[in-house]
């Protein structure tokens, strides 16, 4: 079986979050990856969105685009202004052959505003549940149609974030919308990782392996404290050098045939946990857990012409 390995520019720049963010250029936050080891990366606030630029820099840091996030708002409103707003990102993503487009709902989600506590996150009623989830899956399935798949993105404080959530958008939408499995987001959330993998793995294209720092997480008073703060505090962090158990995850992904991207998203303040030494901490630990579940991982970046 074959993988590759990217990482999100979020732990040098957080977009919700200025001041946990490295003054770091694009090319040096490329060059510091793929010396750890990456050939991916998603796209963040620093890239451009014209291809003509794209690829250049792409090429000379010898990555590729894996992905990168799309701020949906289909909880609230309808297909017309979504297709609108991604038309670009779809040309843009094609012309640079990245694999798929990251949906992340925003939508009523409280995961950008720091005065709301995690306990307030919005909830869907089951008839909203329903109508919410065959509106992503038709619109999933126009994204593929118009030669970008999707990928969706459970997420702490959005609409789909516990696994119970998870399993009734799982349950209501269609193969027209894939899934992106967040080891670290459903563990934050209280769910049981590998039980999420054995019950949607045939949707699954595309894994962002995040882990937590437990002993964060449990400390934080839901109540009170917001996402934001959550990942102030370092709830987030690198395979390897949390709480999560990778070993089994990857094996688990392993033993259903996932192929594609594993990603390491990990947004922690840089000057605590330097980008650089994380991505080295994080690809080791992924290529040992990925080697012992048989991966064989794929070390080729920009495609050589």
């Amino acid at each position: 079986m074959k993988a590759k390995l990217g990482m999100s520019p979020i732990a040098w720049w957080n977009d919700d979050l200025p001041e946990l963010s490295d003054d770091v250029s694009l090319e040096e936050c490329l060059r510091q990856s793929r010396s750890a080891g990456f050939t991916g990366m998603e796209q963040g606030r620093r890239f451009p969105n014209d291809p003509k630029e794209m690829l250049p820099i792409l090429r000379a840091a010898d990555v590729t685009l894996c992905g990168g996030w799309f701020s949906g708002t289909l909880v609230d409103e309808e297909l017309a202004a979504n297709k609108d707003r991604i038309a670009p990102m779809i040309e843009l993503f094609k012309a640079v052959n990245a694999p798929c487009i990251v949906y992340g709902e925003t939508g009523r989600s409280i995961q950008g505003d720091r005065s709301k506590p995690l306990a307030t996150k919005p909830r869907l009623s089951d008839d909203e549940m329903k109508a919410y989830a065959r509106r992503v899956t038709q619109f999933g399935e126009w994204c593929a149609d118009e030669g970008m798949p999707l990928s969706y993105h459970h997420h702490m404080a959005a609409v789909v974030e516990t696994e119970p959530e998870l399993d009734a958008f799982m349950r209501n939408s269609g193969q027209g919308i894939p899934l992106l499995l967040d080891a670290g987001h459903l563990a934050f959330a209280g769910g049981d990782v590998l039980r999420a993998i054995g019950n949607h793995h045939a949707r699954i294209n595309h894994v962002h392996v995040k882990d937590i720092r437990k002993p964060v997480v449990d400390g934080l008073d839901r109540s009170r404290q917001s996402f934001l703060d959550a990942v102030a505090l370092g709830a987030f962090t690198v395979p390897g050098d949390g709480s999560l158990d990778f070993g089994a995850i990857v094996q688990r992904l392993a033993d259903h045939g996932y192929e594609g991207w594993f990603v390491v998203e990990a947004e922690q303040d840089p000057r605590r946990a330097p980008p650089q030494k994380m991505a080295e901490i994080g690809h080791a630990e992924l290529m040992r857990v990925m080697t012992a579940a048989g991966y064989t991982v794929e070390t080729e970046g920009f495609p050589k012409e």
